[in-house]
C-alpha cells in the first residue's frame, strides 16, 4: 500500500548546525559578492571622480530606504509563508506568496514616482555643491526609474528561501553581481558615464536576476504555485505581512534618517566637511563585506525559527538561536581584526588620498571597534522577526541610531570642531552600539520568557 503522508521540509528534521550552514551558506556567498560589487562600483566610480564618489555615497539613504522597503515586505512574507508551510496550510502559503508579488509592485511605483519627481530636492537639502547635486540626481533617478528588478529579485528570492531552496538565491544574487561587475567598468570609465553608468550598471544586474529568480521559482519552487490571474488584494493578510514587516521596513528607514542627518553633521560641523562625509560613505561600502553575510545568515535562521515556531518545537527553535549568535561572532571577530590592523589599504582601495587617509584611518578603526556587538544584535534581532515581534528590532534601531548615535555625534563634532580633534565625531558609534546591545539583550529576555519559553520541548 503507498504511503501517502506529507514529506517532512528539512527544516523540521535536519541537524540544525548542518541546516544553518544548508540554510545560510548560499545566501552567505551571493552577499559577499553582492558586498563585492557594491566595492567595485565605488572603486570605478572614484577613479572617474572624487566628486561622482562623494554623490554616490550621499545617495546611499535614498538606496538604503528602497532595500528596506523590498526586504522588510519580504520579511513579513518570509515569516508568515514559513509559519504557513509548517503548520502544512500549502493553500495560505499561496496565496502569502502572491499577496507578497502584488506588494513588491506596489513600492516600485512609490520610489519610480521619487525618482522622477524627488531626487533633486533630496541631494540640495545635503549639500550645495551644484556638481555633487549633478552626479547624484544621474545616479539616483536611474537607480529609482528602474528598481522594479530590484524589488521583483528580493521577492522572488524570498519565496524559494521560505521553502529551504536558498541554493537558488545564489544563483540569482550572483549572477546579478557579477554582471554589474563586468558592466562597471565599461560603463563607468569606458563609456565615460561616471556615477549614471554605475547605476546603469547595477540595474541592468538587478533586472537579469529578477528574471532568473522568477523563472527558477515557477520551474523549481514545487511548495508555492502562483496564480497572479485570479489575484485579488487580501487586506487582511497584507496587514498580516506588514505587521512582521514594517518595523523591518522602519529600521531601514531610521538608518537611511540616519546617514542624511550624519551627512549633514559631518560637512556642517567637522573641519575635514564633504571629506568626512566621503569617508562615512567609504565605511559602509567596507563593512558590507562584514555585515551582509551576517545578514545572510540572519536571512537563513529567519525561516528555520519561523518554521520550528508553526510546528511548536522549542528545543530547534533554541539551538537556532544558539547557533546564530556564535557563526555570526566568529565571522565578525574577521572583520574587528582587518578593520584595526589594515584601515589605510582599505581605504586606499577607493583611490585614498593623504586627507582622506588621515581623516578615515581613525574613523575606520574607531567604528570597527563596535562590530561585535553589532553583530550580536543582528542576530538576536532575526529572533523577533521570525516570530513576528520585529518591533523589538524597530526599538532597537530607533534607540541606537536617533535616540544616541545622532545627538552624540552632534555634540562630539562640535566639541571635535572646538578643539581641533575631528575624530571625537566618530566616538558616537561605540556609545550607540553599547546602548543598542543593553536594549536588545532586554527585549530578547522578555521574549523568551513570555513566547519561548512556554513552547512545548519537541523532538530533537
Amino acid at each position: 500500500m503507498q504511503n501517502n503522508a506529507p514529506v517532512e521540509n528539512k527544516m523540521g528534521v535536519m541537524p540544525i548546525p548542518k541546516l544553518i550552514i544548508n540554510m545560510s551558506l548560499p545566501m552567505i556567498l551571493s552577499m559577499l559578492v553582492q558586498a563585492l560589487y557594491n566595492v567595485v562600483d565605488s572603486f570605478f566610480v572614484a577613479r572617474y571622480d572624487q566628486a561622482a564618489l562623494t554623490a554616490v555615497s550621499l545617495a546611499f539613504p535614498a538606496q538604503n530606504l528602497m532595500i528596506g522597503f523590498a526586504t522588510g515586505t519580504a520579511v513579513g512574507v518570509n515569516a508568515l509563508l514559513s509559519r504557513a508551510l509548517g503548520a502544512k496550510d500549502t493553500d495560505r502559503a499561496n496565496q502569502v506568496a502572491e499577496n507578497g508579488v502584488f506588494l513588491a509592485l506596489v513600492c516600485y511605483v512609490l520610489f519610480l514616482l521619487f525618482g522622477l519627481f524627488g531626487v533633486r530636492a533630496f541631494f540640495a537639502a545635503q549639500t550645495e555643491v551644484e556638481t555633487f547635486i549633478n552626479y547624484g540626481v544621474d545616479y539616483l533617478t536611474t537607480i529609482c526609474c528602474f528598481s522594479f528588478g530590484v524589488f521583483g529579485q528580493i521577492m522572488f528570492e524570498r519565496l524559494m528561501q521560505s521553502t529551504g531552496r536558498t541554493i537558488y538565491t545564489m544563483f540569482t544574487q550572483g549572477t546579478g553581481a557579477i554582471i554589474n561587475i563586468i558592466l562597471d567598468p565599461i560603463f563607468i570609465l569606458g563609456l565615460r558615464m561616471g556615477a549614471k553608468g554605475a547605476a546603469i550598471a547595477t540595474v541592468i544586474g538587478q533586472i537579469i536576476a529578477f528574471g532568473m529568480a522568477v523563472v527558477l521559482n515557477h520551474r523549481k519552487n514545487v511548495e508555492i504555485r502562483l496564480d497572479m490571474r485570479r489575484f485579488r488584494p487580501n487586506l487582511r493578510m497584507i496587514g498580516r505581512i506588514y505587521a512582521i514587516g514594517i518595523p523591518s521596513i522602519l529600521m531601514m528607514a531610521i538608518g537611511s534618517v540616519m546617514t542624511f542627518l550624519m551627512n549633514i553633521i559631518l560637512i556642517t560641523y567637522t573641519a575635514a566637511q564633504e571629506l568626512a562625509a566621503t569617508v562615512f560613505g567609504v565605511y559602509f561600502k567596507l563593512n558590507s563585506f562584514v555585515f551582509m553575510p551576517v545578514f545572510g545568515l540572519n536571512n537563513g535562521i529567519i525561516p528555520i525559527i519561523a518554521y520550528n515556531y508553526g510546528a511548536q518545537n522549542r528545543r530547534r527553535m533554541v539551538q537556532a538561536i544558539k547557533m546564530a549568535v556564535i557563526y555570526a561572532a566568529g565571522y565578525i571577530l574577521l572583520g574587528l581584526l582587518a578593520f584595526m590592523l589594515i584601515p589605510g589599504p582599505l581605504l586606499k582601495i577607493f583611490n585614498a588620498s593623504e586627507e582622506m587617509l588621515r581623516v578615515g584611518i581613525p574613523a575606520i578603526r574607531i567604528i570597527g571597534s563596535t562590530f561585535l556587538f553589532a553583530g550580536t544584535c543582528i542576530a538576536m534581532g532575526s529572533v523577533f522577526q521570525a516570530l513576528g515581534y520585529g518591533v523589538y528590532s524597530m526599538i532597537v534601531s530607533f534607540a541606537r541610531q536617533l535616540v544616541v548615535l545622532l545627538p552624540s555625534a552632534y555634540l562630539l563634532a562640535r566639541l571635535g570642531l572646538r578643539t581641533g580633534i575631528d575624530w571625537l565625531v566618530w566616538l558616537s558609534f561605540p556609545i550607540a552600539e553599547v546602548a543598542s546591545l543593553i536594549t536588545t539583550l532586554i527585549l530578547f529576555s522578555r521574549l523568551y520568557r513570555n513566547v519561548i519559553k512556554p513552547i512545548p520541548e519537541g523532538a530533537q
